[in-house]
């Protein structure tokens, strides 16, 4: 009996996807969420708490793969200790992580340089606990997803004025094309860090803006402002960028045009 993979945060934006493309394939999947759910078809849900310990080694026993993708803007590290420690117990599962492109490029050396950018700290000190924790592991760095520019797009847009970072450009992806690429590696060989993934453009904070106020007929007006810190001089050096892995096909005026244009 081939035994089920774990996925954690497997009903986020990725991890719904990873999922569903798992089920595709065939493999059995088991889900870790912090709140209880039905069963589904080849679908076995868990209820675990990565912040406390509270149910993991249920969750991650007799699973031989673990796709990692519960996380936040902090506490990253944190998580993958416990959920590496309860791995540890049970085997030596083939732990998957999704990081984000230039976690170690972004220096956080002040407190508004946390505030503004503490996920990338978050992120890469979830790598280390996994890079360091003896269990045959791979991790993908991917840029930011379009779900999460639109979501930022959404709340700048609410204000009267918009502010724009000056020199700060995004090379965003599509999640599902993520997802993907999870899945292919979860179904591989342990290949520790993997090439970066990221969007076939990049853009400035202004064109995103612009475009999603295009695309949902409104107007606002941008006022570009500088924004102070070590981690925003290493932003608009384009430390958060993998232009020599543009590798996503899907483009933002695509998301936008199925997300947004049809209900706009």
């Amino acid at each position: 009996m081939i035994s089920p993979i774990l996925v954690t945060g497997g009903t986020g934006t990725l991890g719904s996807q990873v999922v569903t493309l798992l089920r595709e394939s065939g493999r059995e999947v088991r889900v870790l969420s912090r709140r209880p759910h039905s069963p589904a078809d080849g679908i076995d849900f868990v209820t675990g708490d990565l912040t406390t310990g509270e149910g993991i080694d249920w969750a991650v026993g007799g699973a031989e793969v673990i796709v990692h993708c519960a996380g936040g803007a902090s506490g990253d590290g944190l998580k993958a200790r416990t959920l590496v420690r309860a791995a540890s117990r049970t085997g030596t599962p083939h732990l998957v992580y999704i990081s984000v492109v230039g976690a170690d490029r972004i220096p956080l050396r002040s407190r508004a340089d946390r505030a503004m950018f503490g996920y990338f700290g978050s992120k890469l000190a979830a790598e280390k606990v996994i890079a360091l924790s003896g269990l045959p592991y791979t991790t993908l760095r991917a840029t930011q997803f379009y779900d999460l520019i639109l979501l930022v797009a959404k709340q700048l847009t609410k204000l009267p004025v918009v502010p724009a970072p000056t020199g700060f450009r995004f090379q965003p992806i599509d999640s599902g094309e993520v997802a993907a690429r999870l899945v292919e590696l979860a179904l591989g060989e342990p290949l520790g860090r993997v090439a970066d993934v990221g969007g076939p453009h990049t853009y400035t904070v202004a064109d995103l803006v612009r475009s999603y106020l295009s695309a949902t007929h409104q107007n606002r007006l941008q006022v570009p402002i500088r924004m102070p810190g070590h981690a925003a001089r290493a932003i608009r050096a384009g430390a958060n960028l993998a232009p020599k892995h543009a590798v996503g096909v899907r483009t933002w005026e695509d998301f936008l045009a199925e997300r947004v244009g049809r209900t706009a």
